[in-house]
């Protein structure tokens, strides 16, 4: 009877670690890589209000990179991540010149886009709002590899009653020399995970630092962008 006893005794201690040993398991939640890629929207901003936002429009670009989750806290995670992401704006102009005296007019219309390439090291700090939403906030870094300047120009010259229009197209690379290689913004975001491996995100990226080297006026002009796309994290 004793022996029966100690028997039972000692299988439910072991029942009992076996148990507590699971629960801590499944209470600690492991680092995860994972992939994301998705679409943004981006524009420059200007700091002065006297060359405003007015010509500046919303570029549609990409991104696509990789992520680490690194859980520090029971709600809270550590996400840095590096991206190929596509910046830039798209300006819309308009110029006219006029010489009453000559009988002289000139319109020109500028359309183009600015294309910039980055490499991105974002850090994001994560809190789970819930266990599939959360919310996300952290410095950006990036790099610029290069960019593009492509668009159309459409002149209307009149003079003499006789109007002439010319459109052309142009496509260059961007003068690396006058652009600041380093990039250094904000973003704040949230994401949301449909099942255990599969979600999708939303961040706004704020920049901070100016995107040209020379300063116009004491005008700073900024990326901003925002980001929609889909992750998927390996477990």
């Amino acid at each position: 009877m004793k022996n029966i006893v100690l028997g039972l005794a000692l299988a439910g201690s072991l029942f009992m670690n076996a148990q507590k040993k699971e629960q801590n398991t499944a209470s600690k939640s492991p680092v995860t890589f994972g992939v994301k890629a998705g679409f943004n929207a981006s524009t420059f901003s200007n700091s002065n209000s006297d060359y405003g936002d007015n010509n500046e429009k919303i570029k549609l670009g990409s991104h696509v990179g990789v992520f680490v989750t690194i859980p520090v806290a029971e709600k809270f995670s550590i996400q840095p991540e590096l991206l190929f992401s596509q910046m830039g704006s798209k300006t819309e102009q308009q110029y006219t010149y006029a010489s009453l005296s000559d009988g002289y007019l000139v319109k020109r219309e500028f359309s183009y886009k600015t294309n910039l390439n980055y490499l991105v090291l974002p850090v994001m700090v994560q809190y789970n709002i819930l266990p599939k939403l959360y919310v996300e906030a952290g410095p950006e870094f990036g790099y610029l590899l290069g960019g593009k300047s492509e668009g159309d120009l459409k002149t209307e010259d009149t003079f003499g009653g006789s109007v002439t229009i010319r459109n052309e197209s142009f496509s260059n690379k961007i003068p690396m020399e006058l652009y600041n290689r380093f990039n250094v913004g904000i973003g704040i975001g949230a994401g949301y995970y449909f099942t255990q491996n599969f979600g999708v995100t939303a961040r706004f990226s704020a920049g901070i630092t100016d995107l040209f080297k020379d300063n116009l006026y004491e005008n700073k002009i900024r990326n901003n962008a925002l980001q929609i796309g889909v992750a998927y994290q390996f477990k």
